[in-house]
């Protein structure tokens, strides 16, 4: 049994550098498209971080009166104290916030006691005051 083929219509084969530039462009925009989102992930990321300095910076004198400095590093937004650091660090669209300890830890080198993962802003603000609180009582 044969095809037919209307009169100036060419038939037109499938080789394997076609199927290899196909395939190849596939995975070309898939991976822009993951570029992509990740881009504005991390865009997301820092802006919630810059929104938290914000807010922590918001009452100087608060922080002054309790020799607390507030610092943003790039995902990290953190509390500082002689004897404490309470941290934020944005990733993938949630906040994971610790409080570490400066007592009994070498320069430098806070050890982590508590951690808790937030999904928003508002939570992230929430646990770092909680932390707070537990530290100054």
């Amino acid at each position: 049994m044969t095809s037919k083929t209307r009169k100036g219509q060419t038939r037109r084969t499938l080789s394997l550098k076609d199927a290899f530039e196909v395939e190849f462009a596939r995975r070309e925009m898939e991976r822009r498209a993951r570029d992509e989102a990740e881009r504005k992930q991390q865009e997301e990321d820092l802006a919630r971080a810059t929104q938290l300095l914000e807010a922590l910076q918001a009452d100087p004198e608060f922080l002054a009166k309790r020799d607390l400095v507030a610092d943003r590093r790039r995902y990290t937004v953190s509390i500082d104290h002689q004897d404490f650091r309470i941290a934020a660090y944005f990733e993938a669209g949630k906040a994971s916030v610790t409080l570490s300890d400066k007592r009994t830890a070498n320069p430098g080198a806070a050890a982590p006691r508590k951690q808790l993962t937030v999904e928003t802003l508002a939570d992230a603000l929430a646990v770092m005051a909680q932390f707070l609180v537990d530290e100054t009582r």
